[in-house]
């Protein structure tokens, strides 16, 4: 029911997706159980997932996973964008390919595109390009609309994306998400510097009950979904510090959240306080060095570096790896320069 991870332009709201009325002699059974009899191509897992998100009430109210249903239940599941075909409209968007063989490739997306159609984004997405460039993409069970992928990044993270031509190099790459073995490595500006300059981040995190939008950290092991992080510092800037990023997971928002939870939020990233001074001096000329960095970096200073994988066909482990965007790029030789004259 949840993705690794999101596309942030989705409403607050959630829409009803099934309606369904336990029968008035129903016996007590586990809800997970109850739903895998009654919708299709959705495992246990996500089942669970969708519970501890929200996605699912029963009687309009949240319940946890063991809940057991009774006679006359109303159990409605809930996304936070509204039914809709699934038919993809191909777009001649140009596709930046690091990549490409008969089985799959490998593309940067730039910061800005959505990964596929979803609420408010049904065009101009990442999907919407592959499905123009390369015809008969496959598709994963459960996962309509999505060409080609196993995995996604945020509106407003650059990076890399690979992208399945095929059913079987599909369900390969999926099984190597599912065991974590995929090294995805991020970079991050961050606010601060993190003490100590690296370690782990295990803390589970989901869709905040304040804001649907926001991902959150859970103390509680029964909320939220397993989430790990693994960090080390690259460059400390003094008031902001560039990061390595090695997720083990891949949550929605997960980098993201796990950095707000250590106070380290990414820079100018609006949906968790990063595009406030988070760290610094109180001078109106720190001030305004720091808003002439936002201006060029107008996005969370995140970005999808590197990528490997074993080749579900050739068994040959692959790496690949991409240079900071410019605006990344500028943003870091403005820091530099301020932190080595100031």
């Amino acid at each position: 029911m949840s993705g690794s991870e999101a596309p942030e332009e989705q409403d607050d709201e959630l829409f009803e997706h099934h309606r369904i009325t336990a029968d008035p002699k129903q016996s007590l059974v586990r809800i997970d159980k109850f739903l895998m009899a009654r919708l299709p191509n959705v495992t246990r897992t996500k089942i669970q997932a969708g519970i501890r998100e929200g996605f699912v009430k029963v009687n309009d109210k949240d319940i946890k996973p063991n809940y057991k249903i009774h006679p006359q239940d109303v159990i409605t599941v809930l996304f936070p964008e509204p039914p809709r075909d699934t038919d993809v409209i191909p777009e001649d968007i140009p596709l930046n390919i690091v990549y490409e063989d008969a089985f799959l490739l490998i593309v940067n997306k730039p910061a800005g595109m959505v990964v596929h159609p979803a609420y408010n984004n049904w065009r101009g997405t990442l999907v919407n390009a592959l499905a123009y460039h390369f015809q008969n993409l496959p598709q994963m069970a459960g996962n309509e609309g999505r060409l080609g992928l196993v995995h996604r990044i945020d509106k407003d993270t650059s990076g890399l994306l690979v992208v399945a031509k095929d059913e079987s190099t599909l369900n390969g790459l999926a099984k190597q998400f599912f065991d974590h073995s995929i090294e995805r490595k991020y970079y991050a500006l961050v606010w601060g510097v993190p003490d100590p300059d690296f370690g782990t981040i295990n803390v589970n995190v989901g869709r905040s009950p304040k804001d649907r939008r926001v991902t959150t950290t859970f103390k509680d092991p029964e909320m939220g979904r397993h989430a790990v992080t693994h960090y080390k510092v690259l460059k400390d800037l003094r008031y902001v510090s560039l990061l390595e990023c090695q997720l083990e997971t891949g949550r929605t928002h997960q980098i993201r959240a796990h950095l707000k939870s250590l106070g380290h939020p990414l820079f100018n990233d609006a949906m968790y306080g990063g595009n406030q001074i988070v760290k610094g001096t109180v001078f109106s000329k720190y001030k305004q060095f720091v808003e002439n960095c936002f201006k060029t970096i107008p996005r969370q200073a995140l970005h999808a570096k590197t990528l490997g994988f074993v080749h579900p066909a050739t068994k040959k482990f692959m790496q690949f790896d991409s240079e900071l965007p410019a605006d990344f790029k500028n943003v870091m030789d403005k820091w530099e320069n301020y932190v080595r004259y100031n």
